[in-house]
């Protein structure tokens, strides 16, 4: 099993860096100096997180401009979905401490809730919960804002003010756009401005993955446009600004015949990912259900520093698993709202899934 690296090497490694020299200090340690020296020295941080981006795939023909700018590869945190890795970023903590640790988050008393669209799984219906108080405060805005800078956020305008966007933005201006060129024109305007973070998202390759993977035209696409969006932003980039781009995770694909149905036994609560079950209940009921299984069951008093270092997160107890399950080889898991085939997945700790780039613009 391998445990992602939070101790300069990982992406909250890389928010720690752009924080602290925006502002002077950030709550987690800074990039390692064999990365952080990559990084040029800016006023303003133009950030390009793309989804579904891991380090392995920058050898696709389709990647070239993308593969250009590679320049050290870090670690995602764990697991390796978007809810969750995006919480790092916008909170600069690891996930152990700002506590959405699972993408089918067990949250009492809701039981298991999907944190991209904060429902109910088992009532499928919403919450009655507050998204832009869920994760601690301050987060990276804020504290920019306190330093007299800003967070500015540009992504497709269909996901402006959905209920992730409030759970992660508290404090950041968010600017959507209809497609990569307006993306580009806007997220250079927006660094136009000294004392910035700005981060645009794009999300192509990630649906491009889970829904072809990388042998079919429509993922050829996908990366085709977000490379034309990265020579966009090098070639209009100003000079008092730094371009960098990194992504949540990457992907690793499941044949049809890999996908693996999991119906709980009584007792026993399901949440996690398709890659890695997150398992709620007794001991023997949760060894009964694993019994047969093609994965690796894992106490999660066994399991290591998966979601980082201390302190923890005040409800990191109730809301982790008493135990993972990780799929082994070729496998995913489907199970109760999580059911759906996909020829792309994350979530798990292979490297393909784990290890993610830094690019940095500029010659």
């Amino acid at each position: 099993m391998r445990i992602p690296r939070y101790d300069g090497f990982g992406l909250v490694n890389l928010a720690a860096e752009v924080e602290h020299r925006l502002t002077g200090s950030a709550p987690a340690p800074r990039l390692d100096p064999s990365i952080r020296d990559l990084i040029p020295d800016a006023d303003t941080y133009l950030l390009v997180l793309i989804d579904g981006l891991g380090s392995g795939q920058l050898d696709h023909p389709a990647a070239a401009p993308l593969a250009a700018a590679h320049r050290a590869t870090i670690d995602a945190p764990y697991p390796t979905q978007t809810s969750v890795v995006t919480s790092t970023l916008a909170t600069g903590l690891p996930p152990s401490q700002h506590g959405l640790v699972s993408y089918q988050l067990m949250l009492p008393p809701h039981g298991i809730v999907n944190t991209l669209y904060w429902f109910s799984v088992a009532a499928g219906e919403p919450i009655d919960h507050d998204p832009a108080a869920f994760l601690p405060s301050p987060n990276v805005a804020e504290r920019l804002a306190a330093a007299g800078g800003e967070v500015v956020v540009v992504e497709p305008s269909a996901m402006v003010d959905s209920t992730i966007d409030r759970v992660l933005y508290r404090g950041a201006t968010v600017r959507g756009v209809g497609d990569e060129e307006e993306a580009v024109a806007a997220a250079l305007e927006e660094a136009a401005v000294p004392g910035r973070l700005v981060v645009a998202y794009f999300p192509h390759v990630d649906a491009a993955a889970h829904l072809a993977g990388p042998g079919r035209d429509l993922y050829a696409a996908a990366l085709e446009t977000v490379g034309r969006a990265w020579t966009g932003l090098e070639a209009g980039l100003p000079s008092h600004a730094a371009l960098l781009g990194t992504a949540d995770h990457g992907h690793v694909d499941i044949p049809p015949e890999g996908h693996i149905i999991v119906e709980p036994p009584a007792g026993v609560t399901i949440g996690g990912d398709g890659r890695v079950l997150h398992l709620h209940g007794p001991d023997a009921a949760i060894a009964e259900l694993a019994e047969g299984l093609p994965g690796t069951l894992v106490a999660r008093s066994d399991a290591g520093p998966l979601w980082g270092p201390g302190p923890f997160h005040p409800a990191f107890e109730e809301r982790a698993p008493d135990a993972l399950l990780f799929a082994g080889h070729g496998i995913a898991w489907l199970f109760p709202g999580d059911d759906q085939p996909m020829v792309g997945h994350h979530g798990g700790l292979t490297n393909a899934e784990v290890e993610i780039p830094l690019l940095v613009g500029g010659p």
